[in-house]
């Protein structure tokens, strides 16, 4: 016979049963099992409950004075809360990596809801500005809001790929909170700062090419390269002591573009005015110009027009460097 008997709760019962409150059912596995899902922990958390005996096999017919304890299923629903709360931080650190790593506001977005989605949150919301990101994870009634603080935004495409590509697989694989934090710690190790001296080498190649892709003569990349050095070794011992940002590019390529110049008067170059340009071609801000774009064109031209703004100032005062060395230059000539 098909019957349902209101009563109150007062003893555990670890038994697969439908609970139905409010014209709602689930199906929970054990009334106290952290497992719970969050939906029916919110509808388990009054005081009068229904019990559906319909289709329960060798369950009994409960009796009007039974009791069963309300505690397990409070505490079910405080776990799932603490839960949900690590969801959300968690999708929250991977977003504000991804935007230190130099990602669009597009690609920080969806690499949290990834996040997220993947670990069980049924909306993600986010707010991108250019020093903060908020996120609002939602699963039933329940919803936990989030804000940090963006560090300063650097170009590491390799971190970025990495925690695309551990997103990707979070969401995939349906891991736990844990596991999803174990990759991340695992991804931020594999995806270590290299060394400096081989930064230093590496950026020094690369402004000595760009110099040859200006005409510039074989002679004159000797100086290229040791300005481009310097600048590199001046701009990071700068951002060690955080300095603003923008007075270390003004030092940086005052330095570089003087070493530069100097080095190119040296060797006998005709063209020492024009050298002391590509030793400075790494602080131009091309990413965050290219983020800027995109941002503008993909609906949020808040954080587009600000980032714009920060590139504007940042080749101002390249600019400045690159003009007070050549001012130099010229009272030594």
């Amino acid at each position: 016979m098909n019957e349902v008997i209101d009563f109150e709760f007062h003893v555990s019962l670890p038994l697969l049963v439908n609970i139905c409150y409010g014209g709602k059912c689930v199906l929970p596995s054990d009334c106290g099992a952290p497992g719970l899902p969050l939906k029916a922990v919110k509808s388990l958390s009054g005081r009068s409950l229904q019990w559906d005996v319909r289709g329960i096999h060798g369950l009994e017919r409960p009796s009007r004075n039974m009791k069963i304890a309300l505690e397990p299923l409070m505490q079910a629903e405080t776990r799932a809360r603490e839960s949900l709360e690590e969801i959300t931080d968690l999708a929250l650190e991977f977003g504000r990596l991804s935007m230190e790593a130099g990602a669009s506001a597009h690609h920080a977005e969806d690499i949290a809801e990834r996040v997220a989605l993947g670990l069980g949150a049924e909306r993600v919301d986010m707010s991108i500005g250019y020093c903060s990101l908020a996120v609002t994870i939602s699963f039933g009634h329940e919803a936990i809001t989030r804000i940090c603080k963006v560090g300063p935004v650097g170009v590491n495409e390799r971190l970025h790929g990495a925690l695309s590509a551990a997103a990707a697989r979070i969401e995939r694989c349906e891991m736990t909170v844990t596991q999803a934090r174990t990759e991340l710690t695992a991804t931020l190790r594999d995806c270590s700062r290299h060394a400096d001296w081989l930064i230093t080498l590496g950026v020094s190649v690369a402004c000595a090419a760009f110099g040859r892709l200006m005409g510039i003569d074989w002679r004159d990349l000797g100086p290229i390269f040791l300005g481009a050095a310097l600048v590199q070794i001046v701009r990071r011992g700068l951002a060690l002591h955080n300095v603003n940002p923008f007075i270390s590019a003004a030092t940086a390529a005052f330095f570089g573009s003087a070493l530069c110049g100097f080095g190119a008067r040296w060797v006998g170059s005709p063209t020492a005015a024009t050298n002391v340009i590509a030793p400075v071609s790494l602080l131009v801000p091309g990413v965050p110009l290219f983020n800027a774009q995109c941002d503008i064109l993909e609906g949020r031209p808040s954080l587009g027009s600000a980032r714009a703004v920060w590139a504007a100032v940042m080749l101002i005062f390249m600019t400045l460097g690159v003009w007070l060395a050549r001012e130099l230059l010229e009272g030594a000539h």
